[in-house]
């Protein structure tokens, strides 16, 4: 132990005195950082002296595991398994039972075969000699095999419910992608269709639709809240709250989403979870510039495993030092526990939460342009949040029951003084909750060849408000002041059949949905929300595939809208709020090139209907969800109508020492305004270009590059005579958009590359594993909007005119951008 430690304060110290510099963001990320590496000099830098005297890693990594049947969960005996990287193969027992050893430390990747069963390849494992790794393999069956045709297995994992708009995304592919962190909603942004927004945040845009589009689930069960400091009523915020080391894939779709997977409109992010070790209890210590974390898991009796990590963050110091306007805290928890009562009967119980605070640095001195107008705007914002939730499985010979009951909580508080004095009046002030409690049931049959899944889901939700704000309405201040309860019934229910005709050349799935909900009369009719979708693949030769699907989705409107109040106490929606409406429609070609590389191109086109339009503004919610207030808590129409079409090249290569993951896409995105008028959306950009690639080097070595192109997104301009008003400036913490120039103007194209090194080190007790990562290597920085500010005397006085009504504004331009650096050091023990 001593040794380790004197190892770890060795690499810390010299992290810090290489690397930091007073102008850059320096983060290290903790238990965030599982598979890491850091960057050295030649064979004389200290750290390898330090190395050199610790024992070095001896072959003899062992890796245990079981194979079960996918449908009926019973054991598959006697499967070969097969490791990719070395060759080796063993068999499983009569129980399905496997061990390999000797194996060399890094990922692995296994293939498993069976008589009756397809053949599969698993997710990268990481293998080490200070913990005996353990993994789970569920095998299809492969009914009706056609003779004199080889099935081969390929590494870019499609489920048959989802043959089209689909990727599966494995723990090695998140690790190690460059300037992410691990973020799961970062890495996405390497995939096709998914754009990003600027100022660092984690917002989802996929194929040209808005951050509260998408829905999260974890080992099945829904998470509303997936970052730190959550916008809500939408999906995004700075700082993701799933900790990467709990994963084992996510499977993420853009369009065609299982009939089971509900409530979104353009994407889904499923998460399934590691389980905790059979055998032993594994300890992970990771400490950072950012955050420090913990994390075990392992056994809880002969039946039970679990997982277990708590992180917490102390970017405020970090923040205060380089001179931030805000100072931002962070907590987490994550836990899974699993229990096999039989082979026939398991349940899994998940939970996950947060606990943020983020207040205003008043002590920054001097301010530039960019820092005061964050001072000015951002509020102080307390949020806290949970899910936790059962899901219990019973299988039978054919298929499996599954139950899931759940709760989330989510508490807001935001609230702002006039240029931050708090001796004045709140000029926001707003607290709110969200509780939801989840049942829903699923059956899953595999029947002569056909696939069904069926489902029902009953939900109900409680929303309370309380809020004290001026709005500027008409040219008009006006006080807003009312306190909302909200009560809601949810329920829906889905049917999907998968099956192979033409001789199995040709998948076909067709599910359905009903959703619906108390609210009101246009909400409360299963029918009204009737949405089918049918996903096709066919194999035009082998190893090339025609895919296509259609569909409708339906999306509940948010809390803040339906809870939302005028002055008289009155839900002033009432009578509007209807679900929102997606008709997509995709088609495309997919080649596979031998088992390990892949290209893609596919055509999209979504139409959207029933959208809500901000009465105020005029503009449709569509542009709305990217910053740090609330969305949705407004006056809205649902007469808004929107579409968004484009196309998506796919290029992804993964063999044993090298991936790539290149992706382009060309896209319109745009929404009605009140006028019926179609005008270009928030997140238009219209090209997106991501190039990703790692090398794995000897000794351990991993190095990689991102490279993006985002091309320039709209945004509305100010009103600079409007927001000259005193009045109306102290109403907005800022100055006021120009509504009737809604998305007018464009910002400069952005580009950006982040650069990795991965370095880790496998000793016979422990395993150190270190990176350095580099957002923005060549410190690019783009234009964007102007920053408005007021002028101020020579003694610091605000200048103002027109017997003191107005303030004298000076335009500031801006750009962005700013190398980031970050060390991530873990140790598993």
């Amino acid at each position: 132990m001593r040794r380790i430690l004197i190892t770890i304060i060795t690499v810390l110290t010299l992290s810090i005195i290489s690397h930091a510099q007073p102008n850059y963001y320096v983060s290290a990320q903790g238990v965030n950082d599982s598979y890491s590496g850091l960057s050295f000099n030649e064979t004389r830098h200290p750290i390898q002296k330090v190395a050199g005297g610790l024992r070095a890693y001896a072959q003899g990594c062992i890796l245990k595991g079981v194979v079960r049947d996918a449908q009926n969960n019973e054991s598959v005996p006697f499967a070969t398994i097969k490791v990719l990287e070395s060759k080796q193969v063993v068999a499983c027992d009569a129980e399905g039972n496997f061990s390999i050893n000797n194996l060399e430390p890094g990922y692995v990747v296994l293939e498993v075969s069976s008589v009756g069963y397809k053949t599969q390849q698993s997710y990268e494992i990481l293998v080490s000699k200070s913990q005996i790794a353990f993994v789970e393999i569920d095998l299809e069956p492969q009914i009706n095999i056609l003779k004199d045709v080889e099935v081969r297995p390929s590494t870019f994992i499609k489920r048959e419910e989802t043959p089209v708009s689909m990727q599966s995304i494995g723990i090695k592919e998140i690790e190690s992608n460059p300037g992410s962190n691990r973020d799961i909603s970062r890495v996405i942004q390497s995939f096709p269709g998914v754009g990003s927004t600027p100022a660092f945040r984690n917002d989802i845009i996929i194929r040209g639709g808005g951050p509260s589009e998408n829905r999260f689930f974890l080992d099945d069960v829904e998470i509303p809240v997936l970052n730190h400091f959550a916008t809500q009523g939408a999906s995004g915020g700075p700082v993701g709250i799933i900790n990467a080391d709990f994963i084992r894939n996510v499977d993420f779709y853009s369009s065609a989403f299982p009939a089971a997977k509900y409530n979104a409109l353009s994407g889904v992010l499923d998460f399934k979870q590691k389980d905790g070790n059979k055998d032993r209890t594994n300890l992970q210590f990771a400490v950072g510039a950012s955050e420090a974390s913990f994390t075990a898991d392992g056994p809880l009796g002969k039946k039970t495993t679990y997982v277990f990590s708590v992180r917490r963050s102390y970017l405020q110091f970090l923040f205060s030092a380089i001179g931030l306007p805000f100072l931002p805290t962070f907590n987490d928890y994550q836990f899974k526990t699993k229990i096999r009562f039989s082979k026939r009967n398991q349940l899994n119980i998940v939970s996950i939460g947060s606990l943020d605070f983020m207040k205003i640095n008043k002590g920054l001195k001097d301010p530039d342009p960019s820092q005061q107008a964050i001072l000015n705007s951002i509020p102080v914002n307390n949020q806290w949040s949970y899910t936790i939730g059962g899901v219990y499985k019973h299988f039978f010979k054919k298929g499996y029951h599954a139950l899931v009951a759940s709760r989330n909580m989510l508490n807001n508080e935001l609230y702002k003084y006039p240029e931050n004095d708090e001796r004045k009046d709140r000029s926001f002030d707003y607290t709110s909750a969200e509780t939801e409690n989840k049942l829903r049931y699923e059956y899953h049959l595999l029947h002569n060849d056909f696939k069904y899944v069926l489902s029902a889901n009953l939900e109900s939700g409680n929303y309370s408000n309380s809020t004290n704000q001026k709005l500027l309405i008409s040219d008009q201040v006006v006080d807003l002041e009312y306190n909302s309860t909200l009560n809601l019934l949810k329920y829906g229910l889905s049917g999907q059949v998968t099956h192979r005709f033409l001789n199995k050349r040709l998948l076909t799935s067709l599910g359905v949905r009903l959703d619906a909900s108390n609210y009101n009369k246009q909400t409360s009719n299963l029918l009204d929300q009737f949405s089918p979708r049918l996903s096709v693949s066919y194999d035009i030769a082998p190893k090339l595939k025609l895919n296509a699907a259609a569909g409708r989705y339906f999306q509940q409107a948010a809390y803040t809208t339906m809870g939302f109040r005028n002055k008289q106490d009155e839900l002033v929606n009432k009578n509007h709020v209807k679900f929102i409406g997606l008709n997509q429609y995709n088609i495309g070609v997919e080649k596979f090139i031998g088992n390990n590389v892949m290209v893609s191109v596919e055509g999209f086109y979504k139409d959207y209907f029933n959208y809500p339009i901000d009465i105020n503004t005029g503009s449709s919610l569509a542009n709305q969800g990217a910053n740090y207030f609330v969305f949705g808590s407004t006056e809205v129409d649902f007469t808004g109508k929107g579409e968004a079409y484009g196309v998506e090249l796919l290029n992804r290569i993964n063999l044993k020492t090298f991936t790539l993951l290149a992706s382009y896409t060309f896209f319109r995105s745009q929404f009605t305004n009140i006028n019926g008028k179609y005008v270009a959306s928030a997140w238009d950009s219209k090209h997106l270009l991501s190039i990703t690639a790692s090398k794995k080097l000897g000794n351990n070595w991993q190095i990689g590059a991102k490279w993006r192109y985002v091309g320039g997104l709209p945004y509305t301009p100010y009103d600079l005579e409007k927001s000259s008003s005193i009045a109306i400036w102290s109403v907005n913490q800022g100055p006021a958009p120009d509504y009737n120039l809604l998305n007018a103007e464009r910002n400069d194209a952005f580009h950006q590359l982040d650069l990795r090194i991965d370095k880790n080190f496998f000793f016979d007790k422990w395993t150190l594993m270190v990176y350095f990562d580099v957002q923005n290597a060549y410190n690019y920085k783009g234009s964007t909007q102007d920053i408005i500010t007021r002028k101020k005397n020579s003694d610091g006085s605000l200048v103002t005119i027109n017997n003191g009504q107005n303030y004298v504004l000076e335009v500031n331009n801006q750009k962005q951008g700013i190398v980031l650096p970050a060390i991530g050091i873990m140790v598993k023990l």
